[in-house]
């Protein structure tokens, strides 16, 4: 069962801005659980089975259980969360969701196990993999599609170096697309100064992993990430000559790695990269392949929220009500695929 709430059109959902409000609005279970609750039904309990609007029964020991008084079927607040068949306390996870949120550089497992004070590392690793899940929208849309702006676009290698392999090997290194919107500041008048890069910053973010740079994964990228028409730059390899095509206003460029041609037309993507990788070795000291696309996620989520850090809290719990959250047993054999932009593969 999927639970769709839009938590951005919620006025009366409160989200904490420091740890003692959030301490004052989430003391208990019961308080998550009541929160949890306003999510789903804005306008009070309705049953999911029989349509009886209501107060229901509730229990005193399992806050997140409640009881239909016509049909007497339980309904589990967490069931279509990221939350799930969960056995930690709901207080434990507004917890993590609150400090993942909040922390503008994040934090890894073993962080997240010594602030919530978990036993063990396996599962402060699956909650904070839930909580990427939920980081995702299934129904995001397309960055771009407006006419003054335009979307950069490019790869690297994300990875380690391999010993006993010279520069430039990528047997160990994964590939990475992203597209960055590129928005233009207006001029604050006579005698300010120049801003940099003539003005423009970033917008949107899209990033995915993808298994190579045929025109299969990268224009598939760009269709799943970009709205036609926009105005798309990248380099000039062949495999985004189908862009137009395609119908995007593409502008290839040459780089041959001029760094003043990488400043004036692909300077906000590569910036990016330089942000992600400090990232990937500052907080987490480095990511498997396998999850890469979750810690992409993660940082596309926080990228995407930086103007509004503490809205970020509201987002993830209401958007990890409408995806589906990884298992423990998916996550450690590999099974478990992370969601990407589109089907590139």
């Amino acid at each position: 069962m999927t639970i769709i709430a839009d938590i951005h059109a919620r006025g009366g959902l409160p989200f904490p801005r420091s740890l003692p409000e959030f301490q004052r609005l989430f003391p208990d279970d019961a308080a998550c659980a009541a929160y949890l609750e306003k999510i789903r039904w804005e306008n009070g309990f309705s049953c999911p089975h029989c349509g009886t609007v209501g107060e229901p029964y509730r229990f005193a020991t399992q806050p997140g259980r409640l009881r239909c008084r016509a049909c007497k079927r339980n309904i589990r607040l967490t069931a279509g969360t990221v939350m799930q068949d969960t056995h930690s306390p709901l207080s434990t996870w507004f917890w993590g969701a609150y400090l993942v949120s909040s922390l503008t550089p994040g934090m890894s497992a073993v962080q997240f196990q010594r602030q919530l004070g978990l036993t063990r590392y396996e599962t402060a690793f699956g909650i904070l993999h839930k909580l990427r899940a939920g980081m995702v929208r299934p129904d995001r849309d397309r960055i771009g599609g407006k006419p003054k702006d335009h979307v950069e676009i490019d790869e690297t290698w994300v990875g380690g170096a391999t010993r006993g392999e010279g520069r430039g090997a990528t047997g160990n290194k994964t590939l990475v697309v992203a597209a960055i919107e590129v928005r233009q500041r207006a001029p604050k008048g006579e005698g300010a100064a120049v801003p940099r890069r003539g003005g423009r910053y970033a917008g949107r973010l899209r990033m995915d992993v993808v298994p190579n740079r045929t025109t299969k994964a990268l224009c598939g990228f760009v269709e799943s990430a970009v709205e036609p028409g926009t105005m798309v730059v990248t380099d000039d390899w062949a495999s985004y000559g189908e862009l137009t095509k395609r119908g995007y206003d593409h502008l290839p460029v040459t780089e041959r790695g001029n760094p003043a041609t990488i400043e004036e037309y692909l300077p906000i993507v590569h910036l990016v990269f330089s942000n992600l990788k400090s990232w990937l070795r500052g907080v987490h000291h480095g990511v498997s392949p396998k999850h890469l696309q979750a810690y992409l996620n993660e940082f596309t989520f926080r990228f995407n929220r930086r103007f509004y850090p503490f809205n970020a809290f509201r987002s993830l719990l209401g958007i990890g009500g409408e995806v589906a959250a990884p298992t423990y047993a998916g996550l450690y054999s590999g099974g478990w695929e992370h969601q990407t932009t589109g089907n590139h593969g």
